[in-house]
């Protein structure tokens, strides 16, 4: 085998270890030793990397092409369609390449990259084919989360078909963005829906949606999709609760500039409760997925309260050095638990 650096040291210390104990003997620690090797260059990472950067300069290229006023001028004189034919030639193209995408999976299973690539570009042109759909119906109406909606049924239907956890996440971030925006319209723009602000009704939001993601877990049909809604759930729920723990259920900037921090502090010990909460049922449960939400957003929890109550009484140099060393006292606790001397105590 052609494994990465960091983890034929972890093998080599092991097998010495063991070797060292008299678990096995020195015949065998050289068989287990010869049958790995260090890669030279990690070629699967390189070109994970390249294939996402290539994506992201893709829609980095469009979105600079698309907010361009001469280029959209000079489009328009050439190609003066209407929103229905460019929406049906996106549809076209996203189908095609959906299509091809698929059947290289099929073909060349080992190019993962490059297959989810594919289908990356058949959602996007999908994206596309939806806004204008939208404003062919809507004219220069307002009303975003109608698209939104139109996209659900469709990413979900495609990710289910293909079995692709990637386009099942932009189902679910279209639903997410069809909550959002809905809510806001039905608010009248006021900010509260039901009594609600934004991080707060996401909080809410993300919750159901981690619910309903261990009823995927137990139909064994579905279970493709959990730990992507899963994941999705607790990014809602974890995202939203963090920024609930800094603006509390405030309508508006304005009136959040009025309050003191401390009239926060219950939202702040509700977010960092819960983390300890999610935290605890991961490690009871042998859930690695809660235990690092749980984990992640504690520190990120506690680093924010200690930015919103010090940051301004504190002098600067104090306030640096405590962060230095508690970032060093992290580390070091990291050290001792992935260290092969803590396993052998």
């Amino acid at each position: 085998m052609n494994i990465d650096r960091e983890k034929a040291d972890f093998l080599d210390e092991m097998i010495d270890y063991w070797k060292k104990e008299s678990i096995i003997e020195e015949e065998t620690a050289e068989k287990l030793k010869s049958s790995y090797e260090t890669k030279a260059f990690d070629w699967r990472k390189l070109a994970q990397y390249a294939i996402y950067i290539a994506l992201a300069c893709g829609v980095f290229a469009l979105g600079s092409l698309l907010i361009d006023d001469d280029i959209l001028n000079f489009i328009y004189q050439i190609y003066d369609a209407p929103n229905y034919i460019i929406s049906l030639f996106s549809f076209a193209i996203a189908a095609w390449v959906l299509y091809r995408g698929n059947k290289r999976r099929a073909t060349f299973p080992k190019q993962e990259f490059t297959n989810e690539a594919l289908l990356f570009i058949g959602v996007m042109l999908i994206a596309n084919g939806l806004a204008y759909l939208g404003k062919s119906f809507q004219g220069n109406a307002d009303r975003y989360s109608t698209i939104f909606l139109m996209a659900i049924p469709v990413y979900a239907f495609l990710g289910y078909f293909f079995k692709s956890r990637l386009i099942w996440a932009f189902a679910l971030f279209s639903l997410g963005a069809w909550f959002g925006t809905e809510s806001s319209y039905l608010s009248r723009s006021n900010f509260y829906f039901l009594g609600m602000n934004y991080p707060l009704r996401f909080v809410c939001f993300g919750a159901i949606l981690t619910a309903l993601s261990f009823t995927l877990k137990n139909i064994k049909k579905h279970q493709f999709l959990f730990q992507t809604t899963y994941f999705i759930g607790l990014l809602y729920s974890f995202s939203a609760l963090w920024l609930l723990s800094i603006f509390g259920n405030f309508a508006s900037i304005d009136q959040w500039y009025q309050v003191n921090q401390i009239q926060l502090f219950a939202w702040a010990l509700l977010s960092i409760s819960i983390c300890i909460l999610t935290l605890f049922i991961g490690f009871k449960f042998k859930d690695e997925m809660a235990r690092e939400f749980g984990a992640t957003f504690l520190i990120i929890n506690l680093y924010s309260r200690f930015f919103e109550y010090f940051w301004d009484s504190w002098h600067k140099a104090l306030f640096f050095f405590i962060l230095a060393i508690s970032f060093w006292l992290i580390g070091r606790k990291a050290e001792k638990i992935w260290n092969v001397e803590f396993l052998k105590k």
